[in-house]
């Protein structure tokens, strides 16, 4: 999910839905120590929707551990560093198009959990 402005709750909350539409399953996230993933609001919908979803706290000040790290970095240097955006609307179209060839291999995403640091999430 690429969005413009500041993370808030409401973002954070919609891209959970958007998880909701296409699990069968109980997901399990993996979140980072940003205020919002620690907000009274997100605790909320998380226990009112306790029985499809578990958020999983990584210690503080561990971008190492973090999955998504490797995700950032796959986007800088793929998606904006082989053809430098001249504009922010090309920006946005090449991580998107990135993002969505990943979206299309999750065979792809779970190597990249297989990486020293972050294996536990694979």
């Amino acid at each position: 999910m690429v969005f413009e402005g500041t993370f808030k709750n409401a973002m954070f909350i919609e891209f959970l839905k958007r998880l909701f539409k296409r699990a069968t399953r109980k997901i399990y996230l993996i979140v980072d120590g940003h205020p919002v993933h620690r907000s009274v609001a997100i605790k909320q919908f998380v226990a009112e929707h306790a029985d499809r979803l578990c958020l999983i706290r990584l210690p503080g000040y561990c971008p190492e551990l973090n999955p998504d790290e490797l995700l950032n970095q796959d986007v800088k240097t793929n998606a904006l560093g082989k053809s430098r955006p001249t504009n922010k609307a090309d920006m946005i179209r090449n991580v998107r198009s990135h993002l969505h060839r990943w979206q299309k291999e999750p065979n792809v995403i779970r190597n990249r959990c297989n990486e020293k640091h972050v294996c536990y999430a694979a």
